[in-house]
């Protein structure tokens, strides 16, 4: 049996406060190398609690997160984290945003530009390289802030919302887009929505969050063929998962 990369066992986050708030109770999930995971679930639901527990960004008040096997106890380079708020620079170009993680790293100038061409290839803004996020659409800006964080070759990806704040045309149309990317390049994902759809879409599996405090309530596996297209969003076995998802969320 696979050894999962990312694992939380008996996990609970209490906000706190003058009225504290339990966040998380007693979760436990398991991510396996190159897997693809939707955490589905209604806002206040503790999704972006875990996401920031994984990252190492806070600690959980019990139980025990690892990564690759380790207790995680801080941020690390191989767990990638995409923001729901947009976070790519406004004073760099969108090359320079897309290198600034390889920078930091230390890789020198032929080789930052080396991975910056291919991921401005992936992501389809080549043309683009040398404009300012102010130049972009909303859409184009997340996908820089995506290409920063893959650019970096983490060993897997924290994504919360990242599309939550589209318009639903653009959302389906960067939908596609990481999709295309998770196809080249099939990193470990764990992807915060609150869009039945995208998830359906975009996951290999689907982990539904009970309300506040956040608990599992239901797994699905998503046995869509991939690549997926329009199409795959109107086909029966699509449609009938969906209805499944619906009735138990």
């Amino acid at each position: 049996m696979t050894a999962p990369v990312l694992e939380a066992v008996d996990v609970s986050y209490t906000y706190p406060g003058p009225t504290p708030t339990k966040a998380l109770d007693g979760l436990s999930l398991e991510v396996k190398d190159h897997e693809f995971v939707a955490l589905l679930g209604p806002v206040g639901c503790g999704k972006t609690t875990l996401l920031r527990i994984f990252a190492g960004f806070f600690q959980p008040a019990a139980g025990t997160v690892r990564c690759g096997g380790s207790p995680i106890g801080a941020p690390g380079w191989q767990r990638g984290y995409v923001l729901q708020e947009e976070a790519i620079f406004p004073w760099m170009t969108v090359r320079e945003n897309v290198e600034f993680g390889l920078l930091a790293k230390g890789l020198d100038a032929p080789a930052r530009r080396t991975i910056g061409d291919e991921m401005l290839t992936l992501i389809g803004l080549s043309a683009f390289e040398a404009a300012y996020p102010k130049e972009l659409s909303a859409g184009m800006s997340k996908m820089v802030e995506v290409a920063r964080v893959f650019a970096t070759d983490p060993s897997i990806l924290l994504l919360d919302e990242p599309f939550g704040a589209l318009d639903a045309q653009t959302r389906t149309r960067m939908q596609d887009a990481l999709a295309g990317v998770w196809d080249r390049l099939r990193k470990t994902v764990l992807f915060v929505t609150h869009d039945a759809e995208e998830a359906l879409y975009l996951a290999d599996r689907i982990v539904v969050l009970s309300p506040r405090p956040g608990r599992v309530k239901a797994e699905f596996a998503v046995d869509i063929p991939r690549p997926r297209s329009m199409e795959t969003r109107f086909s029966a076995g699509f449609l009938t998962l969906k209805r499944r998802i619906w009735e138990t969320t």
